[in-house]
């Protein structure tokens, strides 16, 4: 029997050139320079002095601003960064579960109903960019210094919602171009960039912040420590599976017998990934900014000012009641979008073991499959959600018991998108590499 090689350095080396990976990857990188670029011009008319120090001052806008990676402090043509785009993916997500001719369009009309989905998410980007600049440009009209002196207020006003609001669509565009063209999710990867970028910046305030204390020295390892196994575990989240058994049946033909041998199917512990945690700070991020920036404002009537800062404070990540939210957001969005799976629906599953056949030991095809598969995928889905919920939670308290909160920002929510993109991009890689060197097998 013929045994298989382990494909050497220049095996790997003639598939990165035939593959076609070396030009996904190229193209990311472009699309990537191609936003970067953007996050660093600036909004015409704006002092982004005055916008950056409130930035830096507060939590919600400078947790907004890593994940875009420093375009919302610069106020910069992105400004808005992915966020329309993914807030409006959930949106059409979540009403498709509930509206029969959008379900429809998801489950029964194959790429055609998805590309109409994709459609509506466009278009409601659009209106919701419109309604974020919109919101921005009220609140640095009533900024003072936020506007350049000598500038026509009203063309200023308009002409900014519409370049922020351009400025979003291009940043939607860039990042299905790299989903459709390059290596990765697009919008994660723009994420991920953002976040990327902003460890400098927080790991200077840190090292500042601690030269010149001992406890402190010694509270950032042990914040490290705690970051470090967070990680670990994260990957560990990320690859579990349970392995469900399935047997298969044995067929004749003429004098030889084929089939017969076990196999399974692999449900993932976790099996949104990263999106749970991106959506659950979407949903939390909208409104919390939109009070931030309302309470940036100076009000006449000081029982109106009261209500602001307190929904304010309940709404900030320093409170616990973010917290208690965030954490049932990402449990609640694990379910979702283990719901939403085209892999791990029980009674489709049951149905095609049924009609070839199989089974899994112990259980009735049909009927009784599906509920003993929905069972496993609840008890799996309740793990994996609890165990990303708490992961998430972790790094965030451990900032507040060794007092640093200098690198909060990058905390869980940041660590379990850089490594969840990472462990993508990786496993993208893999099988776009492995699927080349099947290709030559078979013609071999």
């Amino acid at each position: 029997m013929a045994q298989m090689r382990m494909p050497s350095t220049e095996d790997l080396m003639s598939m990165w050139q035939a593959s076609g990976l070396k030009q996904k990857i190229i193209f990311t990188f472009l699309m990537i320079a191609v936003f970067r670029l953007g996050a660093q011009l600036p909004l015409y008319g704006i002092n982004n002095e005055v916008f950056g120090n409130i930035a830096s001052g507060n939590n919600i806008i400078g947790f907004l601003d890593l994940f875009s990676g420093g375009a919302l402090g610069n106020v910069s043509i992105f400004a808005l960064g992915i966020g329309p785009f993914i807030t409006a993916s959930i949106i059409v997500q979540l009403v498709s579960v509930v509206i029969p001719s959008l379900e429809k369009l998801q489950t029964e009309e194959g790429e055609a109903g998805r590309r109409k989905l994709s459609q509506y998410t466009r278009v409601f980007t659009v209106f919701l960019a419109l309604f974020q600049s919109l919101i921005f440009m009220v609140f640095m009209k009533h900024l003072p210094g936020a506007i350049m002196p000598g500038v026509n207020h009203g063309l200023f006003f308009v002409s900014s919602v519409a370049v922020l609001t351009a400025g979003a669509m291009l940043v939607m565009w860039i990042s299905e171009l790299i989903t459709e063209k390059g290596i990765g999710n697009g919008g994660s990867l723009i994420i991920f960039v953002g976040i990327i970028s902003g460890i400098p910046v927080y790991a200077n305030r840190t090292a500042q912040m601690v030269s010149h204390s001992t406890s402190l020295q010694l509270g950032l390892l042990l914040l490290l420590a705690i970051f470090f196994l967070t990680m670990v575990f994260i990957v560990v989240m990320q690859e579990a599976v349970r392995k469900v058994i399935i047997v298969n049946p044995k067929r004749q033909v003429g004098n030889k017998v084929y089939g017969g041998m076990n196999s399974f199917i692999p449900f993932k512990l976790n099996p949104g990934g990263v999106m749970p945690i991106i959506f659950a700070v979407a949903i939390l991020l909208f409104p919390s900014t939109i009070m931030s920036l309302i309470s940036q404002m100076n009000f006449k009537s000081e029982s109106v000012k009261d209500f602001v800062m307190t929904l304010t404070h309940y709404m900030s990540p320093d409170g616990i009641p973010y917290y208690v939210m965030y954490f049932l957001l990402i449990v609640g969005l694990t379910f979702f979008y283990a719901s939403i799976m085209p892999n791990m629906q029980p009674k489709d599953i049951a149905k095609n073991l049924k009609k070839y056949g199989s089974s899994i030991p112990g259980v009735k095809p049909g009927k009784p499959t599906a509920e003993a598969l929905d069972k496993i995928l609840t008890k799996t889905t309740f793990i994996g959600a609890m165990g990303l919920g708490i992961i998430a939670l972790i790094p965030s308290f451990a900032s507040y018991i060794t007092n640093i909160k200098t690198l909060q920002g990058i905390g869980a929510t940041s660590l379990i998108i850089m490594v969840g993109v990472a462990l993508d991009l990786i496993n993208q890689v893999k099988t776009h590499l492995l699927a080349r060197n099947y290709e030559s097998f078979l013609k071999e």
